[in-house]
C-alpha cells in the first residue's frame, strides 16, 4: 500500500544557485526520494542548458518545483515555518538536530552561500562535520546527506 505523502514531507530549498549540474541532481534526489524542491531565483542558468539538461534526464517536472523570484518572496510564503541553514559556519552538527516533517532545508550558492542578512534571519543552521579541516562538500552531496537523515527521523523513507 502506498501512501500520500504530498502535506508530509521535507522541503528542499537552493538560494540562487548557480551550477546547472549540481541543480539537475538535486532535482533527482528529491524526486527519487519524494521530497519537494524549492528554488529561490535568480538562477546562474537556464533551465534550457545542455549540462542542466543532460543531469536531469526525464526526472525535471516543473510542477513538481516551487520557484521563488526572491529570497523576500521566499521568507514571506514561508513565515511560520521552520527553515533549517545548512552553512560551512554553524557550530551545530546535522546529527545533533530533530528534523520535522515539513521542515524546509536551505542550502546556498555554490559559489557564496547565503548573504549575512539571511544567517541573521535564520535561527537553525546546521554543518555538516567534515574531517582534517576540509572547506566543503558538493552541495548535491550535502543535499543527499542530510535529505536522507531528515527522512530517517521523520520515518518517511
Amino acid at each position: 500500500m502506498t501512501q500520500n505523502l504530498t502535506n508530509l514531507s521535507p522541503k528542499i530549498a537552493l538560494f540562487e544557485p548557480d551550477i546547472p549540474q549540481n541543480t539537475a541532481a538535486i532535482i533527482r534526489t528529491c524526486a527519487c526520494l519524494g521530497a519537494k524542491l524549492e528554488i529561490i531565483e535568480p538562477c546562474g542558468f537556464l533551465l534550457s542548458d545542455k549540462r542542466f539538461k543532460r543531469v536531469v534526464m526525464d526526472y525535471m517536472n516543473e510542477r513538481d518545483i516551487k520557484f521563488y523570484k526572491s529570497s523576500n518572496d521566499f521568507f514571506k510564503f514561508k513565515e511560520n515555518q521552520r527553515i533549517i541553514l545548512m552553512t560551512t559556519r554553524a557550530s551545530i552538527s546535522y546529527t545533533k538536530f530533530k528534523f520535522d516533517k515539513n521542515d524546509t532545508i536551505l542550502f546556498g550558492r555554490e559559489s557564496a552561500g547565503v548573504p549575512n542578512k539571511l544567517h541573521e534571519l535564520i535561527k537553525d543552521r546546521l554543518k555538516i562535520p567534515m574531517k582534517n579541516n576540509k572547506r566543503s562538500l558538493n552541495i548535491a552531496s550535502s543535499v543527499a546527506i542530510i535529505l536522507a537523515e531528515s527522512l530517517k527521523q521523520t520515518n518517511l523513507l
